[in-house]
């Protein structure tokens, strides 16, 4: 039974490409023990069982952030919205759209998106997935992963939808920038990624306008839930706390 506290904040964990709400299983069941209200989403183009997947868009994955927000705070508790590598793009146009929907987000080695940018602008158009790449070509961190981690990767990934990957994002509202904001940097440390921000790295640019930003370092690779879950849940409610 889901416990609910109303003096605890709704959360509301997306994962990143290739996942479905099953890889937040870990930390998700931590903050519900902790009395967080949770909800974990599968972001539309990444169910398995649906078959016009990939035909979703970007703009279908807003929608349901939007509605994932709006369930998780029926209750009248604060939201906070925590996402996870490439959600970082359906989070910012959602936030562009509404910068009241959420109390906090938090980044989960992942940030904000700039106006115009896109995942991966060079996915042909007439691509319709692109698949979990091997490994050893993946160029992000794998640290602290078992070999069970990987294997439950490899066998769960979702090929992502190429609509989703090579779409840019349309941003233009300030406000956005505004949102109380909190990144937990996990492949590298926040020092290191705001001097990439500071210099203006098209990833992380973005990252220097926020005006409400707290930064978490949680050393270890790009899928913390995985290989540091109680570490990254407790990450999560400290700064959901705020």
């Amino acid at each position: 039974m889901e416990i609910i506290t109303p003096s605890l904040n709704s959360i509301v964990l997306v994962p990143g490409y290739w996942l479905g709400e099953w890889a937040w299983d870990a930390v998700a069941a931590d903050l519900r023990d902790q009395g967080h209200r949770v909800i974990a989403v599968t972001l539309p183009g990444l169910d398995p069982d649906d078959p016009d997947r990939l035909s979703k868009s970007l703009a279908d994955q807003v929608d349901a952030l939007r509605s994932a927000v709006s369930a998780a705070g029926a209750d009248g508790s604060p939201v906070v919205l925590v996402v996870h590598s490439g959600a970082g793009s359906p989070a910012s146009v959602l936030l562009d759209q509404d910068p009241t929907a959420v109390a906090r987000i938090i980044y989960v080695d992942s940030g904000p998106s700039a106006d115009g940018a896109a995942f991966d602008a060079s996915i042909p158009p007439d691509q319709q997935e692109v698949v979990l790449p091997p490994f050893e070509q993946l160029a992000a961190s794998l640290d602290g992963l078992s070999e069970g981690d990987r294997d439950l990767f490899r066998q769960r990934a979702v090929p992502e939808p190429g609509t989703v990957m090579r779409a840019p994002v349309h941003l233009k509202n300030e406000s956005r920038r505004k949102v109380p904001s909190t990144i937990i940097a996990c492949s590298y440390p926040s020092e290191v990624m705001m001097q990439m921000a500071r210099a203006g790295d098209p990833m992380m640019a973005e990252v220097a306008t926020l005006s409400n930003l707290e930064l978490v370092d949680l050393p270890t690779g790009h899928w913390p839930m995985w290989s540091r879950p109680a570490d990254l849940a407790a990450a999560i409610a400290q700064a959901a706390g705020h």
